[in-house]
C-alpha cells in the first residue's frame, strides 16, 4: 500500500522525531550526539532555520524547528543523511539506521507550542539517574532554557518559548521550569506522544508562522543581488559560468548558495541553470558559500539584505 503524501506549508513550525531501525541505536556513544548536534547546528545555519527545542535518546531525537519557509523534507534529508553516511562509516556497517521517513506533526497554536516544549524537555526522565534532574542531561535543550548549561553548541533559540514566560529572564527561566515539570504527568503529554506516532502515518502539516521565502525565481533573485552589488545582471550571470576566474570565485560560490537556499533549487537544478558543471562541483560551491557568508561580513550583509527582501511575515 502506497505511503500517503506528506502535506507541507512553506509557513510550518514542526514537531519532528527520528528513530532508528528496532536492532540498532541511533547513538552508540556520547561521541555520536555531540556529532549529530555538530549536523543539527551545520544545517540550520545553512539553510537559516530556528530551532526551539530537541533530546537525543539513545534510538530516536526529538526536535521543535521552524524551517522558516525551508522545506523540512530537504532539511531532514540533509541531516538524516549525513549523520548516517558518518554512522555507518564509524562501525563499519552499511543500510538503513532510521526507521523509515521521519516523523512530523504540525504546531499551530500555543497551547501546542507550549505542550510540545515540555514534553521534549522531559523525556530524559525515563533514563536512570536523570528523574527530577531533566535539566542536567546534556544532550537536550532543557537546561539552556532554566540556565543550568550554557548553550554551547549555538543551536538552540530560547526567546520564542521564554517570551511566553516575560523574556529571557531569571524568573521566565524560573517559570518555565515550573512549569515543564507540571507537565510531567499531565494527560496532555500523552496526547502530544501519540499525535507524533499517529504522524508516521498521516505526516499532515497546517499553518504556523513566520517565514522566509524559498521558492523565489532565479532570474529576480540576480536581479536583486546585481542590484545590491551595483553590477550589471549580465555580468553577474558571465561570473556564474566563469569556471577557472578567480576574480569571480567568491560571487560564484555565494551566487549558487542563494539558489539553493532561496530559490528551493536542487543541485540537478543548479547544474542545468549554470551549465558545464557536475552535482559535485555544485555542491562545493554550496559549501563554499554558506562559509562565506559565515566569515565574510560583506557576503553575510548582503544575504540578510536578500533575505530582508524576500521574506514573508504573517
Amino acid at each position: 500500500m502506497p505511503r500517503t503524501a506528506r502535506k507541507k506549508s512553506s509557513e510550518c513550525m514542526y514537531h519532528i522525531m527520528s528513530r532508528s531501525i528496532s536492532e540498532v541505536d541511533l547513538f552508540k556513544c556520547d561521541e555520536d550526539k555531540e556529532y549529530y548536534l555538530r549536523l543539527l547546528k551545520r544545517y540550520k545555519e545553512m539553510y537559516h532555520c530556528k530551532i526551539y527545542a530537541y533530546v537525543l535518546m539513545n534510538n530516536h531525537v526529538h526536535i521543535f524547528i521552524d524551517p522558516c519557509g525551508y522545506d523540512i523534507s530537504s532539511f531532514m534529508r540533509c541531516l538524516s543523511s549525513a549523520y548516517v553516511a558518518y554512522f555507518n562509516k564509524k562501525y563499519k556497517r552499511h543500510g538503513h539506521l532510521f526507521q523509515g521517513r521521519f516523523a512530523s506533526s504540525i504546531v499551530n497554536n500555543d497551547t501546542y507550542c507550549l505542550t510540545l516544549s515540555a514534553y521534549i524537555h522531559n523525556n530524559p526522565k525515563d533514563l536512570p539517574g536523570y528523574a527530577c534532574r531533566e535539566e542536567e542531561y546534556k544532550y537536550s535543550s532543557y537546561g539552556i532554557y532554566t540556565g543550568f548549561r550554557e548553550d554551547t553548541e549555538g543551536i538552540i533559540d530560547v526567546d520564542f518559548i521564554l517570551g511566553y514566560f516575560g523574556g529571557d529572564n531569571e524568573t521566565a527561566r524560573v517559570k518555565y521550569k515550573m512549569f515543564t515539570e507540571s507537565m510531567k504527568e499531565n494527560g496532555v503529554i500523552k496526547e502530544v506522544d501519540e499525535n507524533i506516532m499517529k504522524s508516521y502515518i498521516e505526516n499532515e502539516y497546517i499553518s504556523g508562522k513566520s517565514y522566509i521565502v524559498r521558492d523565489r525565481e532565479p532570474e529576480k533573485v540576480m536581479s536583486k543581488i546585481s542590484e545590491l552589488m551595483e553590477e550589471e545582471v549580465s555580468e553577474l550571470e558571465l561570473s556564474l559560468r566563469r569556471k577557472h576566474s578567480r576574480k569571480t570565485s567568491k560571487i560564484r560560490a555565494f551566487a549558487t548558495y542563494v539558489l539553493r537556499v532561496l530559490c528551493g533549487y536542487t543541485y540537478k537544478d543548479i547544474c542545468k541553470y549554470i551549465g558545464n558543471i557536475t552535482i559535485s562541483g555544485i555542491t562545493s560551491l554550496t559549501n563554499k558559500g554558506f562559509l562565506l557568508i559565515k566569515e565574510n561580513m560583506i557576503f553575510r550583509n548582503l544575504f540578510n539584505s536578500l533575505i530582508h527582501g524576500l521574506s514573508v511575515y504573517q
